[in-house]
C-alpha cells in the first residue's frame, strides 16, 4: 500500500508543506476531522502537478479560516450558505476549505438543498469519480486513503466517469468542466458518461447555463496550464457561446495563448511561478470589441475590481517598457532590482505583448543569467569567514553580487579573495625563513685540517670530539681578536684629515 502522505509531502512545494502542517494544526486544536479531497489527491495520484490544496472538514470551517487569514490568507470567495471558501494561502498557495456535505435535489435540474454530513456523504455526491478520492489529516488515520466511488481505478484507466445519471441535467456547468478535465489529464470520458454527455447537448443544457457558473468555470479555466488545448474543445461543441455569443465566431487569440504557454514553462524552469489568469482572459476575450467583452464579463458576474484589473492590464504592461526603455534600468544592477520587483505576469505578459529587443534582452538577462547568479551567491563561504549575520552580511553580497554582474569575481578563488576584502580580513602575511644567526664563541662547521704534505688529518676519535671543539673555538676566537686589534691599530695610525694636517705641522715647526 503506497505511503501517501510521504508520497504528498514529497511532491508538494515548501509553501504548500507549511500550510498543509498549519492547517492540520488548527484542525487538532479546534477538535475538527479535517481531510485533503478533489484536485490534489487526484493530481498526485496521476502525476500531474499539485496546484491547489483543497481542504474538507467534517462541521463548520469559519474559525479556520479567521485563524488563517490572520497569518496571512485571504478568502477570494465565501459561500456562508455552502460553508465553502476559496483561498490564497500563506505563501501565495492556491486552494479551498470546505464543510463536508450532501446536495439534496428535490427534482432533477433544481438547484439542491445542502445538509451537513461526514466526509463519505461528501465523496459520493461529487461531479466525478476522480474528484470523489480523499486522504485523512487526522492524527489516528493520517495518511488513510478514502475512495468510495472508485475514483482510483478511472484515474488508473485514464478515463473521466460522471457518478450519476443526472449530473449534467442537475449541473449543466458539468458540460463545461468534464472537458476542462479531460484536455488538461489527456483523458478521455468514460463510454456510459460520453452517453450522458451527448444526449445533455442534444437536449441543449448548454444553452440554459447558469451565468455565475460560467464565470466560475471562466476562471478555473485562465488558472489552467495550456488553456488552448480547453478552448479548442469547447470551441468543437460550440461551447464558447456560452461565454459570448461572438466569441464563438471570431475566436480567442490562440497564437498569442501558445506564446503565453512557451513563456510560462520558461518561468517555471528558472523558478519563477507566475499567475497568468489576467493575461489569459485577456487573449482568450481579445479579438471580442471591447464593448462585447465588457459584456461578457458583466454577464459571468465579474466584480468590478475584477473588470478595473483586467483594463489596466496594458497600461501597466506599457509603464513597465518604458522603465525598461529609460536610462533607471541602464546597468544590469538597476534593471536586475528593478525587474525582480515585477509580479511574474508581467515578465510573461510583456515578452508576448510589447517583443521590442532591448526590453525582452533584459528579461532574458535577468532570468537566465542575473537571477541564477543572485540565487548563487556565497553566502555559506561568507558565514565560514566568522562574518556575522546582519546589515554587513547582507551589503557584503550585495556587493560581490554587483561584481559578478561586471564579470568579476567569478572564479572561486577571486570569489574568495574579493570576500576577505569586503569582509576586511587581513590575508596572512608570509612568513620569511629564519637567518641563522652566528653568535660569538658558536662553534661553526669546518673542515678538518688537512696535515703537511697535503695528506688529510685522521679522523678523531670519540673521546677527543670535545677537545677538537674547544682547541678549534679557542683557535677561532684567538684569531678574530688579533683581528679586531689590527683594525684598531690600523684606525689610529690612517692619516688625519687635511685641515688637521695644517695644525700639526705648525705645531711641528714651531717646536
Amino acid at each position: 500500500m503506497p505511503d501517501y502522505m510521504f508520497l504528498l509531502e514529497s511532491r508538494l512545494s515548501p509553501e504548500q508543506r507549511a500550510v498543509l502542517e498549519r492547517v492540520q494544526e488548527l484542525a487538532r486544536s479546534q477538535e475538527l476531522n479535517i481531510y485533503l479531497t478533489g484536485g490534489a489527491v487526484r493530481d498526485l495520484i496521476s502525476g500531474q502537478p499539485i496546484r491547489d490544496l483543497d481542504f474538507t472538514v467534517e462541521g463548520n470551517p469559519v474559525r479556520m479560516v479567521r485563524e488563517l487569514e490572520k497569518g496571512g490568507a485571504r478568502a477570494l470567495a465565501e459561500n456562508e450558505r455552502a460553508r465553502h471558501y476559496e483561498m490564497i494561502f500563506a505563501g501565495d498557495v492556491d486552494g479551498s476549505i470546505a464543510a463536508a456535505r450532501d446536495d439534496v435535489y428535490e427534482r432533477p435540474g433544481v438547484k439542491p438543498d445542502y445538509r451537513f454530513s461526514g466526509i463519505m456523504e461528501d465523496l459520493r455526491r461529487r461531479d466525478f469519480s476522480v474528484n470523489a478520492i480523499a486522504i485523512s489529516l487526522n492524527t489516528q488515520s493520517r495518511g488513510l486513503l478514502l475512495d468510495p466511488m472508485n475514483g482510483l481505478a478511472d484515474l488508473e484507466r485514464q478515463e473521466v466517469r460522471a457518478l450519476s445519471i443526472h449530473a449534467f441535467t442537475n449541473q449543466p456547468i458539468r458540460l463545461l468542466r468534464i472537458l476542462r478535465y479531460a484536455a488538461r489529464m489527456g483523458f478521455k470520458i468514460e463510454s456510459r458518461t460520453q452517453e450522458w454527455f451527448d444526449l445533455a447537448i442534444e437536449r441543449k443544457l448548454h444553452e440554459n447555463l447558469s451565468a455565475p457558473d460560467v464565470g466560475e468555470e471562466f476562471r478555473a479555466l485562465t488558472r489552467e496550464d495550456t488553456p488552448v488545448a480547453t478552448l479548442k474543445v469547447w470551441e468543437s461543441h460550440d461551447l464558447l457561446e456560452a461565454i459570448h455569443p461572438q466569441l464563438q465566431k471570431r475566436k480567442p487569440d490562440y497564437d498569442s495563448l501558445n506564446k503565453l504557454a512557451k513563456v510560462r514553462i520558461n518561468l517555471y524552469s528558472a523558478g519563477i511561478r507566475p499567475r497568468l489568469s489576467r493575461p489569459v482572459m485577456y487573449y482568450a476575450l481579445g479579438r471580442l470589441k471591447p464593448r462585447d467583452a465588457a459584456a461578457a464579463l458583466r454577464t459571468m458576474e465579474f466584480r468590478s475590481a475584477e473588470v478595473e484589473n483586467l483594463n489596466e492590464l496594458v497600461p501597466e504592461a506599457q509603464k513597465i517598457v518604458q522603465m525598461l526603455k529609460g536610462r533607471k534600468t541602464g546597468t544590469p544592477k538597476d534593471a536586475y532590482f528593478y525587474i525582480a520587483s515585477l509580479p511574474g505576469e508581467m515578465l510573461a505578459f510583456i515578452e508576448v505583448e510589447f517583443p521590442s529587443s532591448p526590453v525582452v534582452s533584459k528579461l532574458h538577462n535577468f532570468i537566465q543569467k542575473w537571477r541564477p547568479l543572485r540565487m548563487g551567491l556565497p553566502a555559506a563561504e561568507l558565514d565560514a569567514l566568522g562574518v556575522p549575520r546582519g546589515p554587513k552580511f547582507d551589503k557584503i553580497l550585495d556587493q560581490i553580487f554587483e561584481m559578478q554582474l561586471r564579470g568579476r569575481a567569478r572564479t572561486p578563488e577571486d570569489r574568495t579573495k574579493a570576500l576577505r576584502q569586503l569582509a576586511g580580513i587581513k590575508d596572512e602575511a608570509k612568513k620569511k625563513p629564519e637567518k641563522e644567526k652566528k653568535k660569538r664563541g658558536e662553534k661553526p662547521t669546518v673542515a678538518a685540517p688537512a696535515t703537511e704534505g697535503g695528506a688529510k688529518a685522521e679522523p678523531s676519535k670519540p673521546g677527543s670530539d670535545a677537545q677538537h671543539s674547544k682547541s678549534a673555538a679557542a683557535a677561532i676566537g684567538a684569531k678574530a681578536q688579533a683581528k679586531h686589534a689590527a683594525a684598531d691599530v690600523e684606525k689610529k695610525h690612517k692619516s688625519p684629515p687635511a685641515k688637521a694636517k695644517g695644525k700639526t705641522s705648525k705645531k711641528a715647526a714651531r717646536r
